[in-house]
């Protein structure tokens, strides 16, 4: 029993030297998180509209980025943003703004995609309804449906968002201090590895949050079209 107690004592004291790290990388993939999110959400929006343009040079130049940021992995980004634009054009940034960037042109691409999928679902007879009330392209657009669309796209946006908690982890290969890099510097200095199995427990519980907000908003859109059709 006395061999338990100080078993457990000595990893409470562990625990306590660990956590402060931990926790501040927690802080910094939260960061990440945020940046990354509230900037390519309004950002895929201009690349879904212009996807669907008929001005030919628009709809090719926003495909060609939607193509090539969806098509290239998003570590070979990292890698480009931080080593190739300092060697070829001098364009120094630290690490951390590094990965915002990259990550919020990589997530842009997606979300373009997903906006575009929920436009083009909207029934036709939308826009000629529209149409036939004298509404401009601007204000069936944006009056009419974009706001159908938002209900469409929630679901993938939201798993979107799941996947983006877990791929900031990434941001670690080029030395932003996250959730990762504070628990393998953890491991490799106390040669342990329980600092990767809290880690693992923080994207777990971010994941759960997430999850659990996803559903709250899935099911309060639904009751409002609940009440819509009574």
């Amino acid at each position: 029993m006395s061999e338990f107690i100080a078993g457990f004592q000595d990893t409470m004291a562990y625990l306590t030297i660990l956590m402060p790290s931990l926790m501040a990388g927690a802080w910094v993939t939260v960061k990440l998180f945020i940046w990354t999110l509230v900037l390519s959400l309004p950002l895929g929006l201009p690349f879904a509209l212009g996807s669907n343009a008929k001005f030919k040079p628009i709809k090719a130049i926003c495909q060609t980025y939607v193509f090539i940021f969806r098509g290239t992995p998003l570590i070979l980004q990292l890698y480009f943003f931080y080593f190739f634009l300092p060697m070829a054009y001098g364009v120094k940034l630290d690490p951390f703004t590094t990965s915002v960037i990259t990550f919020v042109l990589n997530y842009a691409a997606y979300f373009a995609e997903i906006y575009r999928g929920g436009i083009n679902g909207i029934d036709r007879g939308q826009y000629e309804a529209a149409h036939a009330l004298g509404l401009s392209k601007r204000q069936t657009m944006f009056g009419i449906v974009l706001p159908q669309t938002m209900k469409i796209i929630l679901p993938p946006v939201s798993n979107e968002a799941i996947v983006l908690i877990k791929d900031t982890a990434l941001a670690s290969i080029i030395t932003v201090g996250e959730l990762m890099k504070a628990s393998r510097g953890a491991v490799n200095r106390d040669v342990d590895t329980t600092a990767y199995l809290i880690a693992a427990a923080i994207y777990l519980i971010f994941t759960a949050v997430l999850t659990v907000l996803s559903n709250y908003l899935e099911k309060r859109y639904s009751k409002y079209d609940e009440r819509e059709v009574k």
